[in-house]
């Protein structure tokens, strides 16, 4: 279920796009537009539009575009409904309460009773902590050199010995042994029943984005096994898409998020000021974990562990956040193992030296790649380098793969002697002698991982024209309405953006920010916000008319030809209609000094 278009219609309207941006953005007046520095890209030049008359941002440098809630779900990586309401808040609208069918009320219901019993355990866990019975707890922590506000920002706590003492809290609120045992919270066996599954064991709450518990971890006291203990997982908690401490770093005005490896990890950096640091949940870095943090940053530093096992799970990690289209260094903790003890011996301000110091994660794979080979020896050279033209292979821009040999050929050329020509030419043989599938060179690929767009083509260009015109300039649209149809826009997606517009003229009102409510795809808002913005130097009438004509014919012109191209030869009714639209077309270019505008 959804808000209806008219409550989203109806928020939209109440949040003026210029008042919503200034908020964020320094903007200037600049004409019929207003002028910034995009929030979304790093430039000196402002080039980042917000046009009141059609209530859209864009940005010519990055292509970013929309309406006001693709701008706040954007800039604060909201969702949609979490734009809705923020934006329904600030303008006061109250936002109706929405029927579900019975099946959704019964998962929403579960799914509460879920939250709540966490809230209810943390708080649990959270008052034992400071107890008697927790003193043991309480003690670790503290000499971990946690402070009371840190333990209590990351609502700490402390499981007892006996494994009973929380099923029997739970147990007093009204829950059922049903509800309990999907809570993950519970072990079950014939002997024992019901019993706690965390005892002995200080607990790190697990919260998602918006601060709800979802799961716990738990660190055991003493020698016990396994020394640390998650929660299973529920219809609440799936490790694979969540991380811990992202609830607090998501806010964070750094560039970049730092991945490290646990609890006391994220919880120590952050008492320390790096609050922009998380972890996964007992689990190796996932696409799910990529693709999460890809939604806040572009860039992740690698903190893992600096022992044998934390160097292979940052190789496993950089191809993962690579495919997510997220750029990753790595940093170097030596001669400490983990970011904890190495904050404690050297300071937050070593540490910030060493993150500002933190090494390309693709030079990392190679330096990784040399500690394997005997490069005393010549034959140990030969398969390093023959590993780095593999490595290379893998770079599927071109200009990127060229930075990456001089890159390796200056680390390396004092040493051993290596060239670029003898690089590239290593990298060209493998690439003809064939490499496994995963590794050839692919077609060129933008910074994200997306297929780099192909420049639009002269009908795609005048298509795009004409929807930026009659949004721009709604007076021409009964004029253009007298020679186009929404089908003569043979992009699919023009002509569904072309038809919601002829729809809106019926209706009486052009709004192109009404339409971009209708597409909740990022990457087709922010097509549909270049159509709107499409731009050709005029300044005469003559002028004018000569680039509405060219732009008219042309369009008419493709038309006809993908309608001829996707002619079946038995429709013969078909072809009397392609006969008849290209003599009026041929009719048209006799008259094109006729077809006058006026852009106004």
């Amino acid at each position: 279920m959804r808000y209806s278009d008219d409550i989203i219609e109806e928020v939209r309207q109440k949040n003026d796009i210029v008042d919503v941006v200034s908020q964020y953005v320094k903007l200037t007046r600049k004409g019929s537009s207003y002028f910034g520095l995009c929030p979304f890209h790093n430039e000196k030049t402002p080039s980042f539009s917000v046009t009141p008359g059609k209530q859209m941002y864009y940005c010519f440098g990055c292509g970013a575009g929309g309406n006001v809630f693709n701008f706040i779900m954007e800039y604060e990586n909201y969702t949609f409904g979490e734009a809705l309401k923020h934006l329904a808040d600030r303008a006061g609208v109250e936002l109706p309460k929405i029927e579900y069918s019975r099946e959704v009320r019964e998962k929403a219901q579960e799914r509460a009773e879920l939250l709540e019993i966490n809230k209810q355990a943390a708080q649990y866990f959270y008052y034992q902590l400071r107890t008697e019975k927790g003193a043991q707890g309480y003690q670790y922590l503290t000499g971990r050199g946690l402070s009371e506000e840190t333990m209590r920002k990351f609502g700490l706590g402390y499981s007892d010995k006996f494994g009973g003492g929380l099923y029997q809290f739970l147990k007093s609120k009204g829950y059922g042994d049903d509800r309990l045992r999907e809570s993950g919270l519970f072990n079950v066996d014939e002997r024992h029943g019901m019993y706690d599954k965390f005892w002995n064991r200080v607990i790190f709450p697990i919260m998602d984005v918006n601060n709800r518990v979802i799961g716990f971890g738990g660190r055991v006291m003493g020698d016990g096994k396994p020394k640390y203990l998650n929660s299973p997982e529920t219809k609440i908690f799936d490790k694979s898409r969540n991380l811990y401490g992202l609830n607090v770093a998501r806010t964070t005005r750094r560039k970049y998020l730092i991945l490290c490896e646990g609890y006391m990890d994220v919880i120590s950096m952050h008492q320390a000021g790096f609050t922009n640091a998380v972890a996964s949940l007992g689990t190796a870095l996932t696409s799910g974990h990529a693709s999460l943090l890809k939604r806040y940053t572009q860039e992740v530093l690698l903190l893992y562990d600096s022992d044998e096992a934390g160097v292979r799970a940052a190789l496993r990690a950089i191809p993962i956040l690579r495919e997510a289209g997220v750029n990753s260094r790595v940093v170097n903790l030596r001669p400490y193992k983990d970011p904890d003890e190495f904050i404690k011996n050297l300071g937050a301000e070593a540490f910030e030296e060493r993150l500002e110091q933190a090494s390309d994660s693709f030079m990392f794979r190679v330096s990784i790649a040399e500690s394997e080979f005997p490069m005393e020896e010549p034959q140990g050279q030969n398969r390093f380098f023959e590993r780095c033209a593999e490595m290379l292979l893998e770079l599927k821009d071109e200009l990127e793969r060229n930075l990456y040999i001089e890159a390796i050929v200056k680390k390396y050329r004092g040493q051993y002697g290596i060239s670029v020509e003898d690089l590239r030419k290593r990298v060209n043989t493998l690439a003809l002698k064939g490499t496994p599938a995963e590794r050839r060179i692919q077609p060129k690929k933008s910074q994200e991982g997306a297929p780099k767009k192909k420049k639009d083509s002269a009908s795609d260009q005048a298509q795009k024209l004409m929807l930026t015109w009659i949004v721009t300039y709604p007076k021409i649209f009964d004029k253009v309405a007298q020679y186009l149809t929404p089908e003569d826009f043979v992009v699919p997606l023009y002509r569904e953006v072309a038809q919601m517009l002829f729809s809106q003229r019926e209706e009486g009102e052009v709004n192109p920010a009404r339409l971009l409510n209708s597409f909740t795809d990022s990457e087709e808002q922010r097509e549909v916000a270049s159509l709107f913005n499409a731009t050709i130097h005029l300044e005469t009438p003559k002028e004018q008319d000569q680039a509405f004509a060219d732009t008219l014919l042309r369009i008419k012109t493709e038309s006809l030809a993908e309608r001829n191209r996707n002619w079946n030869p038995t429709d013969m009714a078909g072809l009397q209609e392609i006969i008849k639209a290209k003599k009026e077309l041929e009719e048209l270019g006799r008259k094109r000094r006729d077809l006058h505008i006026s852009f106004e």
